[in-house]
């Protein structure tokens, strides 16, 4: 019974950012504890079930909250000042014991209260020993998994933002690599691998659009992405570009000089 108290108190992650320390995240965990004491009351968890639902409750919601508030404490002034340090692991070991030696003289306390148990000192070291274990074990496990989302987090703000133009697509085009765009009078023709559609825009607001994608204007009325080109031709001081819905595409002196440097052609 005090073991699995203790691996929920041991819970705790290491901050990542300063909202897992604010009141969202003491709500999340408060919460978390709430659910889950509730939970181990109403199924008359590990020799519980002698006593009344009341007390129960007040045992295991009480007893998970303040291990959620014990644990938080703990591990915000074991990792909260520099998490990446090189003392990090050596910092493990620190929180279960911190966590692990008063929390489990508590529950020793709360045991003997409510007649859940009758321990003597042998059984309250082995005890010990056991939730320093489990803390260790959960505690590590939760500075991998803040680890990992902090990574996760530095990618996508290092990652760009996708061209707003993609945000234009259709419903049926959503998803499609753009090929070409285009322009046809007041429309705008769209050549994707999903197929093909028509929008209203004019080509120069898509190509300012179009910033992020490797692409270039290649003649007044088109705009080519590079991965699209299937095949390119040069004759009669003019290339033609062929894309991969066939779609054959003219390339204008104004634009065949960049294209030429780009070996695009």
């Amino acid at each position: 019974m005090v073991s699995k108290g203790m691996a929920e108190t041991a819970n705790t992650k290491p901050p990542t950012s300063r909202s897992h320390w604010g009141p969202a995240g003491w709500a999340r965990g408060l919460t978390a504890a709430t659910a889950v004491g509730a939970f181990l009351a109403i199924s008359g968890a590990f020799n519980t079930g002698d006593m009344s639902l009341p007390g129960r409750l007040a045992y295991w919601i009480g007893l998970l909250s303040l291990g959620t508030v014990w644990g938080r404490v703990v591990a915000r002034y074991t990792f909260g000042l520099n998490p990446d340090d090189s003392h990090l692991w050596l910092r493990v070991p620190a929180c279960s014991v911190l966590i692990a030696g008063p929390f489990t003289t508590v529950v020793w306390f709360l045991d003997t209260a409510f007649g859940t148990t009758h321990m003597g000192m042998r059984a309250s070291l082995s005890l010990f020993l056991v939730v320093t274990l489990i803390s260790i074990v959960m505690t590590t496990i939760n500075v991998l998994i803040e680890r990992g989302r902090a990574r996760t987090i530095i990618v996508e703000a290092q990652a760009p933002a996708p061209p707003r133009f993609l945000e234009r697509l259709p419903l049926k085009l959503r998803g499609a690599e753009v090929w070409a765009v285009e322009s046809e009078d007041h429309y705008l023709r769209l050549h994707t691998s999903k197929g093909q559609d028509l929008i209203l825009m004019r080509l120069a607001d898509a190509v300012a659009e179009l910033e992020g994608l490797e692409g270039a204007q290649v003649h007044r009325s088109w705009w080519v992405a590079r991965d699209a080109i299937a095949d390119a031709k040069r004759g009669d001081g003019r290339a033609t570009l062929t894309l991969k819905d066939g779609s054959e595409v003219p390339v204008s002196r104004t634009y065949a000089k960049v294209l030429r440097d780009r070996n695009w052609i």
